[in-house]
């Protein structure tokens, strides 16, 4: 049967649509509006692909409900049980302070407010010894309690579950026994992570945003069914993978960056084509701008992120985000001077330019006055821009409190986001001990054109890539990922006192568990990739160190293989090791790949006639820095051939984006359709 998947992709402006066809060799795009009930946009955009569902294999979907739940604190309402003295594990947190030059930062408060936190009498020791018992009796009362307080969820987080979950099972059970419609989760599902206060915080977060994350994906199952579907229905995880929408409904927490994954392992699968393997990959979309690293072709992961100050542990793809994107506002801080996003004209209303209610100045709007974008041909035509009413909002909101002209106000406010942009890729490279000069832009996103150049130039990059369809690049990195579970197990044992049949049999254990959570995807065994990996760290020592497993360790009586490699991976991590310092294993991760057929890419043809048929029109456009615009030429994206070459200044449209080519830098058409962009 040949291959037929359909990529959905959630954005903050846009939901786009991405349907691949092998037998046709086709690949069919289409974007929606991200604004009103999700559910009904997700069949508009299929409606409008006029798909037959009943010939799909698979639906891969990425989404953003998850981290937006977060982030605007619209969960559950939802209790927490733990070991009797821990109640307070959540408001206590860590004693650093994570803006340590901000004489007046808070933490975050705890999402379960302290009357909700209930205790129970249990107690583990660290090496999963019952020191005592589950008190079953007090435990039937707690959740009692949380019932009459109308709780819709429960989260369970007891100490040391994760190296023996018995309590917690049974805890659950009892829980699901006198409050059979609760939403429950133990935290040895969730992770089996040492960290008492971040574990607490992940299963929590799970808890609540389960209520809604399951009423979203029932309701679009039961769409799906209606329309004949037959195929899996999957979701994608922040690791960049992806997992059944069932297990989705358990854990949400794995598809926290659901979204900006895909365009990630959409760039890695890219960039392997290209020969690229050191990318930095930038989704410039409508709210926020992702940046993340690319090394020999492998995203760099964490096992640990902040979300709005509450740390979740998870496996997740290393993504930088900033609230710089093409519906970012300007506004004036309490100096007068500019500043853009994080807030976000979002959809609804949109910017000023979309004529749909909105006001604030945002960086689209700017684009539009620049000359960047062509007010009838936005969206290939299905939005006209109102350059007046973006003028009006930039003019009055910007122009008119500093002092500025229309055009410089537009200047500053497309500038200063380039700034955030760099400053964030900066981060990320320079700051972690990587030259960005040594690595390729690869800029997508329905705003990443406008950006790669300008980026480019500021960070001295050699050349940056813009994929084909950039707005729908991430819908098209889905279709990329494979199934993929992510476990770990706490084992906290000197490197020395561990046995090659012992790490063996942990091993083997969390692989067990890996392919049977891998069966609900219906993968079979021969398809499936086994990853291990160790967290170590010099006795005494606070953090960790992540480094592979290889089959020569599981044979290695001294594990010196092992020792050796952590040395040069601390090396490199901290400009020092100590070889002659005793060494521990703290923890123990698997990875297990489901793997899948990727789709193809197809080459495109040289165009006969050079750039004339491409040429379509020209209009002034003011580029970084000039009062005075430019008479710049503009072609069509779909007309352009391979190996087609194109000096700045110049504009080239697509129907759901637009690059720019600024003065100076020069393109070229690879033969896969991707514009390449470089100094002239």
């Amino acid at each position: 049967m040949s291959d037929n998947r359909l990529a959905i992709d959630v954005g903050g402006t846009f939901i786009d649509f991405v349907h691949f066809d092998e037998a046709k060799n086709t690949v069919t795009i289409e974007k929606v509006l991200s604004s009103g009930k999700l559910e009904e946009r997700f069949f508009e955009g299929i409606d409008l692909l006029k798909l037959n569902l009943s010939d799909l294999q698979m639906i891969i979907h990425g989404s953003t409900l998850v981290i937006n739940t977060i982030l605007q604190e619209k969960g559950a309402h939802i209790g927490l049980i733990t070991t009797q003295g821990f109640r307070d594990v959540l408001e206590l947190g860590r004693g650093n302070r994570l803006e340590i030059y901000n004489l007046f930062y808070k933490p975050p408060p705890p999402l379960v407010p302290r009357y909700l936190r209930c205790e129970v009498p249990e107690r583990m020791n660290w090496k999963g010894e019952v020191l005592e018992p589950l008190d079953e009796e007090s435990a039937r009362q707690q959740v009692l309690q949380l019932r009459q307080h109308g709780v819709e969820g429960i989260a369970i987080c007891f100490l040391h579950a994760y190296i023996n979950p018995a309590h917690e099972l049974r805890m659950a059970e009892i829980a699901a026994e006198v409050f059979p419609e609760a939403y429950i989760a133990i935290s040895s599902n969730i992770t089996r992570e040492w960290r008492e206060f971040e574990r607490t915080s992940t299963t929590v977060l799970n808890v609540y945003t389960m209520p809604k994350m399951g009423a979203y994906l029932s309701a679009l199952n039961h769409g799906l069914r209606e329309r004949d579907y037959r195929g899996s229905f999957n979701i994608m995880q922040s690791s960049g993978g992806m997992t059944s929408s069932i297990a989705a409904q358990e854990r949400p927490i794995r598809s926290l960056e659901s979204g900006p994954a895909g365009g990630v392992i959409g760039a890695s699968a890219l960039g392997d084509k290209l020969g690229q393997a050191n990318l930095v990959s930038a989704d410039v979309g409508g709210t926020t701008f992702d940046v993340s690293l690319i090394i020999q072709g492998r995203p760099l992961k964490k096992s640990e992120t902040l979300v709005d100050g509450r740390p979740v542990l998870q496996p997740t793809i290393d993504i930088m985000s900033i609230g710089a994107g093409g519906g970012s506002i300007a506004w004036l801080d309490e100096e007068g001077g500019l500043r853009i996003g994080p807030k976000s004209a979002e959809a609804d209303p949109g910017p000023a330019c979309y004529g749909l209610g909105g006001q604030e100045p945002t960086v689209t709007d700017a684009q539009l006055i620049l000359g960047y974008l062509d007010p009838n041909y936005y969206l290939g035509q299905r939005m006209v821009l109102d350059r007046t009413a973006a003028e009006l909002a930039v003019q009055s909101k910007v122009g008119d409190p500093l002092g500025m002209s229309l055009i410089e106000a537009a200047h500053g406010l497309v500038h200063l986001t380039v700034m955030n942009m760099t400053n964030a890729i900066r981060n990320i490279t320079i700051e972690r001990g990587h030259d960005p000069r040594e690595f390729s832009l690869f800029c997508y996103g329905g705003g990443g054109g406008l950006f790669a150049g300008a980026l480019m130039r500021e960070l001295e990059m050699a050349q940056a890539i813009i994929p084909l369809n950039p707005a729908t690049f991430s819908a098209w990195g889905l279709l990329n990922s494979d199934f993929r579970e992510d476990l770990q197990l706490t084992s906290i044992v000197p490197l020395s006192d561990l046995t090659a049949d012992e790490l063996r049999r942990r091993l083997a254990t969390l692989e067990s568990e890996a392919r049977d959570r891998l069966k609900v995807n219906a993968i079979s065994s021969h398809k499936i990739v086994i990853e291990y990996y160790a967290e170590l760290r010099y006795l005494g020592q606070e953090h960790t160190v992540r480094i592979p497993i290889q089959e020569d360790d599981l044979a290695d009586t001294e594990m010196a293989s092992m020792r050796a490699r952590f040395h040069d991976a601390h090396e490199r991590a901290y400009a020092h090791s100590l070889p002659t310092k005793p060494v521990e294993l703290v923890s123990l991760h698997l990875s297990a790949i489901g793997m899948t057929q990727k789709p193809n890419v197809a080459e495109l043809t040289t165009s006969d006639d050079g750039l004339r048929n491409a040429l379509k029109a020209s209009r002034n456009v003011y580029f970084t820095g000039e009062a005075n615009p430019v008479d710049c030429p503009v072609y069509d994206r779909e007309k352009l051939g391979s190996g087609d070459r194109i000096k700045g200044p110049a504009i080239i449209e697509e129907w759901t984006s637009t690059a720019l080519v600024p003065p100076g830098q020069q393109l070229e058409v690879d033969r896969y359709g991707d514009l390449i962009l470089s100094v002239d």
